[in-house]
């Protein structure tokens, strides 16, 4: 039907409604943006505006990447705008604003060396002009300098994200407002920004009720439900009424960091249309009621037609989920909607990049046919909703499932069933009352710490299903996030390995995923191997590093992602442990938190443990086999050499990546060999 027929039907259905004329009609904006899933230096360096940065491994360089120039990486600052203005407000009459809305999504990373100091941090800008004003390094994060801040003549709003505290700053890592100065208007302090981490941006200006807010979460975990800054601005006071998008940074001396964004999206009201409706003067007439009805039957057709789409896509899936074999039980949507409380915030067990896990109470009032059940009983489950209700939603659920529907072992976590009905995709799975090994040794958490009884069986529990995946199961599993929230505690502290939404099946004789085109570096920041980086392979050898950085953490009560400052120096976990191991003192690296209630033998021998797992080279790396006899002390402890072996990369020739998915892991490879960034 044409276009301007549907909207004029829909306009006089209005009528029906308020039976009067009608002397204007406003249609709400268009909108308008781009997005940005990766960066192409030879593609899209037309498209942006750059001063002292540059596009260069897939990645927005705000401040230089390479040291070949004066000072290094030292006081840097520099600007990358997107090439066009935007319209941001307009006035239609003296007491009529209307301000442009919009939404923008960017994902960022502030990388810097082990023994950098962090310094100085990026913004995300709207300003008049491209200029990079001069002497913007340091605390001035590229905005102005010590002659312009605050000037109201700056025009210009930004978000900052400081890695570094200064003047008026408030002491740590924080987010602020900026308002044609590098001292906020408003400023939220956050957790230390990670130096190697991914982290997921979402602002959000509202025009209408002239409102700002910032969103923000490890790169791949859900939208929080909540701004973490949250302020009233009227961006016609303070910015042009034509401005650019784009980013700002600054280092430092002696701080310094790679000020990089890795993804960009920009949606933003299109306050100057090619069309502009006329107001329109319609009479009530006896064909209105006509075409409100024409309008009605075409918006129930249209209905039906989706519904009927929706009906036919979930056939396909029903159909390939019940020709499995073994498949366990299915379970009305309803069911788990009312054991969740409708998925009520107050019963999420966690968070992740695949979806939200709930834990729920199922009235089992009726058996699995339908039949009434006269000894009803509540039985606790936990219940995973996939975030993403899209075909890579659906991927993601047919993998996890596929792949956990048929594994039996006593220590991974049983799936009970799943559910697919209108668009939601849900898997059941035992409920683990004790939770996470993460919150038992977070020392911030309310749990009780775990006794070493617990801590040597869980250790021994993870061994044992790593060991099944990777040689007893009929295809060799790899898990690919194995890590302490991860591992799930049942009522006697039994570890079960949860959480398959990374988990591939290998055929026989292959042994990465880049032979199977599903290349990435998927996982998180201290339990990825170090090859994983270069090759973008995970493999059985990368599972077992992961498993060496939880024997640590287990036993140390530290986790791999944190820095522990030793002297001036901050040491990774392993690190640390090496360290004391070199210098005889291994058992210093023992949870302060069991005093002495711990084997000292068992604890130096899974120690030892730890490290062999995490050697840099993987060949190098125990095998499951091998470890689950280490552990049960069949064997001797593994001998580790008393300086950490240095990491070599892995040849170039079998490199593949995927553009969308591991970006950074791109960066961070190339820029780690570029400049010498290697660990030892």
């Amino acid at each position: 039907m044409n276009k301007k027929l549907l909207i004029f039907m829909v306009l006089c259905f209005a009528l029906l409604q308020n039976p009067t004329t009608i002397s204007s009609a406003k249609l709400k904006p268009k909108t308008k943006g781009f997005i940005y899933d990766t960066f192409d230096e030879g593609k899209d360096s037309s498209s942006f505006i750059f001063n002292s940065s540059s596009i260069d491994l897939k990645a927005l360089q705000l401040t230089p990447d390479n040291e070949n120039q004066p000072n290094g990486y030292n006081n840097k600052s520099g600007r990358i705008m997107y090439h066009k203005r935007y319209k941001l407000w307009s006035t239609e009459s003296q007491n009529d604003d209307v301000i442009a809305s919009f939404n923008t999504n960017f994902v960022i990373n502030m990388y810097r060396n082990d023994n950098w100091e962090a310094g100085e941090g990026l913004t995300f800008l709207i300003a008049p002009d491209l200029v990079l004003p001069d002497q913007s390094y340091g605390r001035w994060l590229g905005l102005t300098n010590a002659t312009t801040d605050g000037k109201p003549g700056n025009h210009f709003v930004a978000i900052e994200f400081d890695t570094k505290s200064q003047g008026s700053d408030p002491i740590g890592s924080h987010i602020g407002l900026d308002v044609n100065s590098v001292v906020s208007n408003k400023t939220v302090l956050v957790d230390q920004f990670k130096p190697k981490a991914n982290y997921s941006v979402w602002i959000e200006y509202d025009g209408v009720l002239k409102l700002m807010e910032v969103y923000m979460a490890i790169d791949g975990d859900a939208k929080p439900e909540k701004p973490i800054l949250s302020d009233k601005i009227n961006l016609k006071d303070y910015v042009n009424q034509y401005s650019y998008f784009g980013f700002s940074g600054s280092t430092g001396d002696p701080a310094k960091q790679f000020n990089c964004v890795i993804r960009w999206k920009l949606e933003i009201d299109d306050l100057n249309p090619k069309k502009h409706w006329k107001p329109l003067i319609i009479g009530v007439s006896v064909s209105l009621p006509l075409l409100g009805l024409a309008s009605v039957l075409l918006c129930i057709k249209i209905r039906r037609a989706k519904k009927r789409g929706l009906q036919d896509e979930e056939s396909n899936v029903l159909g390939t989920l019940k020709r499995l074999p073994g498949m366990p039980r299915e379970f009305k949507f309803k069911d788990l909607k009312r054991a969740t409380k409708n998925f009520h915030e107050s019963m999420i067990l966690g968070k992740g990049g695949f979806g939200v896990v709930y834990r729920g109470v199922l009235n089992e009032e009726n058996d699995h046919n339908g039949n009434s059940n006269s000894s009803a009983s509540s039985n606790e489950v936990a219940v995973k909703k996939f975030s993403r209700d899209n075909i890579d939603g659906k991927e993601d659920f047919l993998a996890e499932l596929t792949i956990i529907h048929r594994l039996r072992h006593k220590h991974l976590v049983r799936l009970e069933g799943w559910c697919y009905e209108k668009g939601k995709l849900l898997l059941v799975y035992d409920y683990m009352p004790n939770g996470s090994v993460e919150k038992h040794l977070n020392k911030s958490s309310n749990q009780n710490t775990l006794s070493w009884e617990h801590r040597h069986k869980i250790l021994t529990g993870v061994a044992s299903a790593l060991h099944y995946l990777h040689n007893e199961y009929d295809q060799k599993v790899v898990h690919r996030d194995l890590k302490a929230s991860n591992i799930l505690l049942d009522s006697n502290y039994n570890a079960r390995l949860g959480d398959f939404g990374l988990a591939r099946a290998l055929e026989n004789e292959r042994n990465s995923y880049a032979e199977l085109e599903l290349c990435g570096v998927p996982g998180t920041m201290g339990y990825v191997a170090p090859e994983c980086f270069h090759t973008g392979k995970a493999s059985p050898e990368s599972d077992v590093f992961g498993f060496g950085a939880v024997a640590l953490e287990v036993v140390t009560g530290r986790s791999p992602g944190v820095q522990i400052q030793h002297e001036k120096d901050q040491l990774t976990l392993v690190d640390w442990v090496w360290m004391l191991h070199r210098e005889g003192r291994i058992e210093e690296a023992v949870d302060e938190r069991l005093s002495d209630e711990y084997d000292v033998e068992e604890a130096n021998r899974l120690l030892l443990l730890g490290l062999a797992c995490s050697h840099p080279v993987a060949s190098m790396r125990p095998q499951t086999q091998v470890i689950c006899q280490i552990i049960s002390e069949t064997m001797p402890p593994p001998h580790v050499p008393p300086f950490k072996p240095v990491f070599t990369w892995p040849s170039l020739s079998t490199t593949a990546f995927s553009s969308n998915e591991s970006s950074f892991s791109n960066f961070l490879s190339n820029s780690s060999k570029k400049h010498g960034l290697v660990s030892h």
